[in-house]
């Protein structure tokens, strides 16, 4: 799947960012993916993409998004995920079209904090979302809710915070 390609057609943009943006993709054996196309051009997102690399391949949680495979070259950095062809929850939410039952909003709830916890207390650092939304927690074929982690860092002293570094 070539850069090109994926920025070549409107209609696979799937959002934005603050660094980037995500097209869905398809791979030559006809599986879908999301691509995180970062901009290198804005402050920080060299850094956030070799965060997120770092933390989405190690992570093992089942509510994360996980990177199926990324691309780092000097002027081009993406990150290759599994999509979410429920969309986001902020899709069915807010919107006419989509509803939810209340089991499915607990379901979603449940896999959220799971995510969450995760982050906090299963991870070998504890790690803060920094951007946690609607518009920010996808859902699969199953209605299973993933969250992106949003690590839109934006000056050392704030990396600090939210991402320390672990003791020697």
């Amino acid at each position: 799947m070539s850069h090109m390609r994926l920025v070549g057609k409107e209609n696979n943009l799937l959002g934005s960012g603050g660094f980037g943006l995500v097209y869905k993709g398809t791979l030559s054996d006809g599986i879908d993916m999301a691509v995180k196309v970062f901009s290198l051009n804005l402050e920080g997102a060299c850094k956030s993409f070799d965060r997120e690399c770092e933390i989405l391949s190690n992570s093992l949680h089942r509510n994360l998004i996980k990177i199926v495979s990324c691309c780092s070259e000097l002027d081009f950095k993406a990150l290759v995920l599994n999509y979410m062809p429920n969309g986001s929850l902020e899709k069915w939410l807010y919107s006419q079209d989509y509803s939810l039952s209340i089991l499915q909003r607990m379901n979603i709830m449940t896999d959220i904090v799971a995510a969450v916890e995760y982050l906090h207390h299963g991870y070998s650092i504890p790690i803060v979302h920094c951007d946690m939304k609607p518009n920010n927690i996808l859902l699969d074929d199953d209605m299973v809710a993933h969250t992106l982690l949003i690590l839109e860092l934006h000056n050392s002293w704030v990396e600090e915070i939210l991402l320390p570094k672990p003791l020697p």
